[in-house]
């Protein structure tokens, strides 16, 4: 995992999406524009939190996430997710 340059501020949290699915489980390979949106990723950075709540998902943990949730970014040629840890519907 690569450190980033980026700090997350108050609840907010930065994903690596895993790669979508390039064969199906019967072994036919699924085109690029047909394939989904991926939706689990690994944190790479997490903020601080608010004064009120604090932040319970921590660097390198596996999550899974709403298939619309976050904002697109691209650092360093690498694509990322930044979205509210309320986004994150669970920790794989």
């Amino acid at each position: 995992m690569a450190k980033v340059k980026i700090k997350p501020l108050a609840d907010r949290v930065l994903i690596e999406p895993m790669a979508a699915e390039t064969k199906t489980a019967s072994g036919i390979y699924i085109p690029d524009t047909a394939k989904e949106k991926p939706q689990q990723g690994k944190i790479v950075a997490v903020g601080p939190g608010t004064k009120d709540e604090k932040v319970t998902v921590k660097v390198g943990d596996t999550v899974l996430y709403g298939k619309y949730a976050g904002t697109e970014l691209k650092l360093e040629g690498t694509d990322y997710l930044m979205m509210r840890e309320s986004d994150v519907l669970a920790i794989i």
